[in-house]
């Protein structure tokens, strides 16, 4: 620790402080521009300089770091002058147009003349112009580069923070100049952050721009409703209409962070495909009609499948109150387990269960990061979940933490990885295995380690996983992130159980392992913690446990039935079977995301009651029998609980659209019709609830959260040591396979209701390797065709030259591609062929045809 003195308050602060860091913990304001907290210091705008005792000039603030003993001064007669004149070269050529530039009422620089400029100019010269128009730099980016103040901030976010490069300067001096690559974006994210931290008008968002003045904005602190990584934003409304989404800048695991989805991707609440009223199926059609209507015609029905099996899926998108509710609504009222919370996998329970119990992580990601050595398993990071990108290359770069990666297709993110290995789809296990093997040659492990336990492993390829292995070695504390996309494969519960091996191995070696998931839907570990699974109760006990049972049945004053449920793909069997009395399905659209459309569309038709609660007409809702409007978000309170295991408010900013309730309000509707209300029924009261009775959210409160939320409690590392026999090493094939996850544009289906987002989102692609494209003939751009055993798609051909060979990846997230026809269910990946597409005309009938005859 050293000393400073600042305007005569005297503190103690870490050795490396700066001068800047130690006057903000005092709270005495500094102005600056180009300065910002997580990028180097640039010290190019001069507007923090300051006068420190002993030297002859003042020092840039932001750039200079404390002596023991040092004092300074911040707001002297020299430094007021300084200031002012600063402030009067930057106004010279500044355009005095505030009435109509969008940054009004929210400019630093309108702050900072007003606090520190001079009254009037010195300069009497004409104004520099750059352009005398603005410029377009993409669908969502505009740009007044006269507005411009030459920060950097803008250029050095877009590269050291995004990873895109996508902006950059020519010129030099006064003619500075920011732009992008050929006056254009096309190469970027368009996460609009460096709109964010833009302290003028020169970037704006186009989609906003000329809509509102930010005083008359109604602003609501919310959390996105993408990706698992918790991102919170900022809502803005003017008279009841969506205008705008903005970070916070002090709070949350992103800060001043969104990616695209985030910023852009929220006016999918707009659509124009919301479900208006209940609707009943009468004459082989859909028919609106009232919830009195509904609510007579439901009560028939129920009442008739009565004695029949019963099962309920949910989205992972809904907030933990509504998945609570659900789930109790489902084995209380319809008695039974059979519940799921994902429609595209299976989820291996006896393999999952150990992980989350012992090695999940509920602690911020920057601390889980933190550790010298992170090793991300499988997905893409880039695509799936960008912020945390973001995190991961800040601590690659600025912490010097050994960025590993195991994976089956590349990322951005590689360039700052110190080992990369690619895998097959579907051999992470093998790998795995392989590092398990080679951590265990390398040392004695203490405890009863069965020997075996990578023999499988050692005849396969090793070279690659004992580089990982040495490097965890190596490293004297691990963090292992693990994408959610390894669920797909018919191989996940065996990838589950070596990830368990690692570690475990890593533990008894003693590097602290920390291991987190990287979900790529809002709240799915909140699903997970609620017990919308099969097999287990909300806080991950067992179905079958007396003593867990007994708890719930004693505070929910009703039984359940003590035999583990059915998931989706048991459910979709007994509607096949004709034993499915009725199916509830809440948010979620197996018709276009479950691994096989035609099995999916026969096993729903099988149902004999199929109720869908959702916010917009889904195929799925399409095929059902009763439809009933719900609120979407933003139209109901709850919370969420992201990647790390942080629960954050979802806040209400509109009222339900036409004549949509609360989910809540529906499940009330739904038990009163069976004559067993739900208690309790309003989120307040069944968070209380859920504190009170899930182990992990003890001791939680609402009102408790703050700013940042409040994080789950994490259990003990349990005393028993369990391993798993290692995996037979897969088998090898020349067969080109598919793959798919979720595109940077777009997240699940939800999003593609987006108009922002579609405008600058790729059209639907296929990627491949540049190699296996030249194999076949083709080139980028292509019209090609996909086609496998189950069906056929085209596309337009993205090729990757970073690509493995013998691997095609296909987004989800396009509706029109009908993507799950392809693929067989328990298949993944799924084998295909690639050709080049015949005349447009047949494009036309792959693709088109399919999708006019299937819309509902």
């Amino acid at each position: 620790m050293v000393s400073i003195t600042i305007d005569g308050q005297t503190l103690q602060v870490e050795a490396g402080s700066t001068v800047l860091q130690a006057a903000e913990r005092l709270g005495i304001d500094i102005p600056t521009f180009c300065y910002w907290k997580r990028l180097p210091a640039l010290a190019s705008c001069r507007m923090c300089l300051v006068e420190i005792e002993g030297l002859r000039r003042l020092q840039p603030s932001c750039a200079t770091v404390v002596t023991d003993g040092m004092v300074v001064r911040t707001n002297t007669p020299l430094i007021e002058e300084t200031r002012s004149s600063m402030l009067d070269m930057l106004l010279a050529n500044h355009p005095l147009d505030c009435p109509i530039c969008d940054k009004g009422g929210e400019c630093e620089l309108q702050d900072m003349v007003m606090a520190y400029g001079p009254r009037r100019s010195e300069f009497r010269d004409p104004k520099r112009v750059f352009h005398s128009k603005d410029i377009r730099l993409s669908p969502v980016i505009i740009m007044n580069v006269n507005r411009c103040i030459q920060c950097q901030r803008c250029v050095r976010m877009c590269e050291e923070v995004v990873g895109a490069v996508a902006l950059g300067t020519v010129e030099k001096g006064m003619d500075t100049a920011v732009t992008g690559f050929e006056g254009s974006l096309a190469s970027c994210d368009q996460c609009g952050n460096c709109v964010e931290v833009c302290p003028v008008g020169a970037l704006m968002s186009f989609p906003y721009r000329y809509k509102a003045r930010p005083w008359d904005l109604n602003e609501t602190d919310t959390i996105c409703p993408h990706c698992g990584t918790g991102c919170q934003l900022t809502v803005g409304a003017r008279k009841g209409e969506f205008m705008r989404v903005r970070s916070d800048w002090e709070h949350g695991v992103n800060r001043e962070t969104l990616c695209v989805r985030g910023r852009f991707g929220l006016d999918f609440i707009e659509s124009r495909d919301r479900i208006k009223r209940p609707m009943i199926r009468r004459d082989g059609a859909l028919t609106p009609v009232s919830w009195a209507e509904a609510g007579d015609y439901l009560s028939r029905r129920l009442s008739a499948v009565e004695g029949k099996a019963a099962g309920g899926l949910a989205s992972a998108r809904l907030p933990n109150e509504v998945l609570y509710q659900f789930q109790k609504l489902i084995r209380t009222v319809f008695r039974t387990n059979n519940i799921d919370c994902s429609s595209r996998w299976s989820t291996p329970l006896d393999a999952l269960g150990p992980l989350i119990a012992g090695f999940y992580t509920r602690a911020p990601l920057q601390e889980v990061i933190g550790n010298d050595c992170v090793l991300v398993i499988g997905g893409n990071v880039t695509e799936e979940n960008p912020v945390t990108e973001y995190l991961l290359r800040d601590a690659a770069r600025r912490r010097q933490t050994h960025l590993l990666m195991l994976s089956a297709r590349p990322s951005r993110l590689e360039a700052d990885a110190r080992a990369v290995v690619r895998v097959r789809p579907g051999g992470e296990a093998a790998s795995l295995a392989a590092m398990v093997a080679a951590l265990m040659a390398a040392d004695a492990l203490p405890g009863d380690v069965p020997a075996d336990i990578g023999e499988e492993s050692a005849a396969t390829k090793r070279e690659e996983p004992d580089r990982l292995a040495s490097a965890l070695k190596e490293s004297r504390s691990v963090t292992v992130l693990v994408s959610i996309e390894l669920l797909r494969s018919p191989e996940a519960r065996a990838t589950l159980q070596q990830l368990n091996n690692l570690l475990q191995v890593l533990h008894l070696l003693g590097k602290g392992p920390a291991m987190q998931f990287l979900f790529d839907r809002a709240n799915q570990m909140g699903a997970w913690d609620m017990g919308v699974l099969p097999a287990a109760l909300p806080g991950h006990s067992a179905v079958a446990g007396d003593a867990a049972r007994t708890t719930l049945e004693r505070a929910w004053g009703a039984g359940i039935p003590s035999e583990p449920g059915a998931g989706l793909d048991a459910m979709l069997d007994l509607c096949v079977d004709g034993r499915m009395g009725v199916l509830y399905i809440a948010g979620t659209d197996p018709l276009i995301a479950y691994p096989d459309r035609d099995f999916v569309t026969h096993a729903l038709g099988g149902a004999d009651l199929l109720i869908v609660q959702d916010t917009f007409l889904t195929e799925t809702a399409g095929l059902a029998e009763v439809v009933l409007p719900a609120a979407g978000f933003g139209e109901e309170a709850g919370t969420f609980t992201n990647n790390e295991g942080r629960v954050q408010s979802v806040r209400k900013f509109r009222e339900p659209a036409f004549e949509a309730r609360g989910n809540l309000a529906i499940f009330d509707f739904v038990a009163a019709l069976r004559k067993e209300p739900l208690l309790p029924s309003t989120p307040a009261e069944i968070f209380h609830e859920i504190a009170r009775l899930v182990p992990a959210y003890q001791g939680l409160t609402q009102d408790g959260f703050g700013a940042d939320g409040a994080f789950t409690k994490a259990a003990a590392l349990p005393a028993a040591v369990r391993f798993f026999p290692a995996p037979p090493a897969p088998k090898s094939t020349d067969r080109l396979v598919l793959v798919t996850g979720n595109c940077l544009f777009h997240n699940g289906y939800l999003s593609e209701r987006s108009e922002i987002l579609n405008s600058v989102a790729d059209d639907p692609y296929v990627e491949m390797s540049a190699e296996d494209a030249a194999a076949l003939g083709l080139s980028d751009q292509d019209q090609v065709v996909v086609r496998s055993a189950q069906g056929v798609l085209t596309a337009k051909l993205k090729v990757n030259r970073r690509f493995p060979s013998g691997l095609v990846f296909v987004p989800e997230n396009y509706r029109a591609l009908r993507l799950n026809s392809l693929m067989r269910r328990g298949e993944y990946p799924c084998p295909v062929e690639v050709r080049e597409a015949a005349p447009v005309f047949e494009s036309a009938a792959s693709t088109g045809s399919a999708f006019e005859r299937d819309r509902i």
